[in-house]
């Protein structure tokens, strides 16, 4: 794994570039990211280009053997073309117009805009396209940020009657589809079909849906367009986009299908209080993360970029964005580094070189100060960059035995009608991952079409949509099947199955689910042996299928058979521990318990443990563990005596390659 860091040389003299250059050097750091906020420097006026400023700095920065990722700048349109073209700017889902000052004032669905921002991108990629050290590039930055992937404008609002006409082919079709006869919403013509907001109460869900779709569909197009133009004008090099923790408004699957590389910025405690997490999760981990924060985005976005991903902004120190934002801990980003390394990154970039005294992130860390001295971030990636330089052969990652299905169509969905204020299936999917890594297991995150051959066990949180060849895939596979509430609970018109849910699944499995219901906050439904209870959302269910628990009234809420386990509520930690640990257990595969605030991931032939925790862990203080921890000689990073932010890398004594193999 190369490390880099985010560097801007616009914002800076130009007199810093060489020695910036060779302290990077000097500190490990072997690639830079540039030029994603440039557009008002490289074009200061319509078609007038300033090209001599950014030759000098990539010249500078190849002359210290760094490598460049570069950025096409799309995120900012400059204020001249705002002036010029104010059709360009998006409107929220108040209608409102979102104005310059900022960053992505942009709508997807403005053709002016595609035809500037194809422009810009392929004045970028013909200068730099074929530099030797222009080795990546990255298409716009953080597509959607800032609530921005839906805008209302009249370009998107004529972008969405076109997407319904193709979708549907007539509005008749629309029309039984959505089931508009349902206060009386049929439409006569698509021109006649707004955006589904401001209306006086909850707009139809179907509506509602495919709005997302489109949206989603839109960034899609877009982003394609760039990579287009890159690999005309830059054959042979990555392009990448970089994804953005907690953030579902469009289908990074479908994004990265015109990437060579899924990229996420990894804000461990700036997502913290944004996550799905109790109030004494939050403290307890303030200053190092979740535990399974950022492992849960580390496997989605391998998944996303089929096998290869990296990250290109880790957090170094407090950040500005979040409500607070507290230091990481002594050691945290080492730990965040390494972790990265454990999931498979190919690359991993700090942001940023050195922080900024003006704008709107003058209050974020970087690895310098803004005095340019060095901030413990630099100290503890100067670390990890001696580190992997001891390490002679950095392992492949292998597939994990454990498949976690992730859909983003039923995320929408969920958010739609959640039916229930508190039902969030991204929390979902995150609370399944991490009690399946708590017990030392590693999961594969991948979208509903991927091949699931060779998992011993597949997981399905969140997935209301269960189409036939899903089912199918599910019925042929040779693993064990955990499906959790809602699956497949909507067709693909977003409508109830006629047969009921779980539509797809009850070729698996004899079960219904007659009524649903949702718990406001502090009512919950106990086991009937009081271990664990169910919150949030319960189901009834009418099934001739193993009960393998009721809950204290009687009812059933885990239910299975030999292929396939349900859930018919949202569990409690508890609760969700004893499902996870008997289908684990029905899948034939181990089961291994760690302290409560460590985690363990694979990479090869190499394993790893990273300590959470605010205290302290000698690993040899758990003889359990004894026949899986390491000898000396097969520590090839940090120690058994885990400190805060401590992490443990060693040589295993049966790399998954053999394991799998003998499965």
């Amino acid at each position: 794994m190369k490390l880099g860091v985010c560097y801007y040389p616009e914002q800076w003299p130009e007199t810093f570039w060489a020695d910036d250059a060779q302290r990077m050097r000097a500190l490990g750091l072997s690639f830079v990211r540039i030029g994603e906020f440039a557009w008002s420097r490289i074009e200061p006026e319509d078609g007038r280009y300033d090209w001599a400023w950014l030759d000098r700095a990539v010249a500078v920065l190849a002359a210290a053997g760094l490598e460049i990722v570069m950025g096409t700048p799309t995120a900012t349109p400059p204020k001249w073309l705002i002036d010029k073209h104010p059709e360009i700017l998006a409107r929220g889902r108040d209608g409102n117009l979102r104005g310059f000052g900022s960053r992505r004032h942009y709508c997807f669905s403005s053709p002016v805009f595609a035809q500037m921002a194809a422009r810009i991108c392929e004045a970028v990629a013909r200068r730099y396209g074929r530099h030797p050290a222009v080795t990546t590039w990255q298409t716009d930055n953080e597509y959607g940020c800032h609530d921005t992937v839906v805008s209302t404008s009249h370009a998107a609002q004529a972008g969405f009657r076109h997407w319904l006409a193709a979708r549907y082919g007539s509005v008749a079709a629309l029309n039984e589809a959505w089931g508009l006869a349902f206060w009386s919403q049929d439409y006569n013509d698509f021109a006649q079909i707004d955006a589904p907001f401001g209306t006086v109460t909850e707009a139809h869900p179907a509506h509602r849906l495919d709005w997302q779709r489109f949206a989603s569909d839109e960034v899609v197009r877009f982003n394609r367009m760039q990579a287009d133009i890159i690999r005309e004008h830059s054959p042979g090099r990555d392009i990448l986009h970089n994804f953005m923790g907690l953030f579902t408004d469009f289908d990074h699957h479908a994004v990265a299908a015109d990437l060579d590389i899924a990229a996420w910025d990894s804000y461990p405690l700036g997502f913290l209080n944004q996550g799905p997490f109790t109030p004494a999760e939050k403290t307890k981990y303030l200053r190092t993360g979740h535990p399974d924060l950022a492992a849960f985005h580390h496997d989605l976005y391998r998944g996303v970029g089929r096998g290869r991903w990296w990250v290109i902004e880790q957090q170094p120190g407090p950040v500005n964005w979040a409500a607070w934002n507290p230091a990481p801990a002594a050691g945290a980003v080492r730990m965040w580094t390494w972790e990265a390394f454990a999931h498979g990154a190919e690359k991993l970039a700090y942001f940023r070189w050195r922080q900024a005294p003006t704008g709107q992130e003058a209050m974020h860390a970087g690895l310098l100060r803004p005095d340019s001295v060095e901030a413990a971030g630099a100290v503890e990636a100067a670390q990890v960059a001696a580190e992997l330089a001891h390490i002679e052969r950095i392992p492949d990652t292998v597939p994990a035995s454990v498949a976690l299905l992730f859909d983003y169509q039923s995320i929408w969905g969920t958010q739609v009608q959640p039916q229930g204020r508190d039902y969030d299936g991204l929390a979902a999917a995150m609370l399944w991952h991490g009690a399946l890594r708590q017990l030392g297991l590693d999961v594969d995150i991948v979208p509903p079409g991927a091949d699931l051959a060779g998992y011993r066990l597949v997981v399905m949180p969140c997935l209301l949509v269960i189409d036939s060849v899903l089912a199918a895939t599910l019925e042929a596979s040779g693993a064990k099947l955990l499906a959790g509430p809602r699956a497949g609970s909507k067709t693909r018109d977003f409508a109830i199955p006629a047969a009921l849910p779980p539509d797809g699944l009850q070729r698996l499995i004899d079960l219904r689910v007659t009524r649903v219901e949702s718990l406001p906050p502090g009512i919950i439904e106990a086991a009937d042996d009081g271990i664990g209870h169910v919150t949030r959302w319960l189901e009834d269910i009418e099934t001739t299928a193993d009960i393998r628990l009721k809950l204290a009234d009687g009812r059933g809420v885990w239910f299975g058979n030999a292929k396939i386990d349900y859930i018919a509520g949202w569990a409690d930690p508890v609760l969700l521990d004893r499902v996870m640990r008997g289908v684990v257990a029905a899948a034939g595969l181990p089961i291994e318990d760690w302290p409560e605030h460590v985690r363990v991931r694979r990479r090869g032939s190499l394993r790893f443990a990273f300590n959470y925790g605010d205290t302290p862990i000698d690993l040899g203080d758990f003889p359990h563990l004894a026949g899986i921890l390491p000898a000396l000689p097969d520590i090839v990073v940090g120690s058994l005596m885990l400190p805060p932010a401590g992490v443990i890398g060693w040589l295993a004594k049966n790399p998954p390659e053999i394991a799998d193999l003998a499965l």
